[in-house]
């Protein structure tokens, strides 16, 4: 069990998505220090309150859900902008790639070829037994 742990942490996928979760957390906090120190503090200047996440109806902090929002919304677009950013590439990939077609006939002549060596196979096998 233990060897098939090993295997699996040391394949490829795992590995990258190990390194994606950590990049990703260490993203996350810097757009939530974006958000909360820079972002935040300028729509309270706007709003005229001394800080957004001190916003609240009764018990109910509403602010700082506001700010999470804003979070959020930040690093959707910014993985939104990466992706894009990414595709460029792949179909610049994919234009480079050329497709061999292979037309009906050939295709045909190549079935046929396989057949006859099949053919051939098999009387070589019932003339050896």
């Amino acid at each position: 069990m233990l060897n098939e742990f090993k295997k699996f942490a040391m394949r490829g996928n795992v590995i990258d998505l190990a390194v994606g979760v950590v990049i990703g957390g260490a993203f996350g906090k810097i757009v939530s220090s974006l958000v909360a120190d820079i972002i935040m503090p300028m729509v309270a200047m706007l709003v005229g309150r001394v800080s957004v996440a001190d916003l609240a109806f009764g018990e109910v902090r509403y602010g700082v859900f506001l700010q999470s929002i804003i979070d959020f919304l930040i690093i959707a677009f910014s993985i939104f902008m990466f992706i894009k950013f990414l595709s460029r590439f792949k179909k610049k990939e994919e234009a480079v790639k050329v497709e061999v077609k292979i037309d009906k006939q050939e295709e045909l002549l190549t079935e046929i070829r396989d057949l006859l060596k099949a053919e051939k196979e098999f009387s070589r096998k019932n003339e050896t037994s």
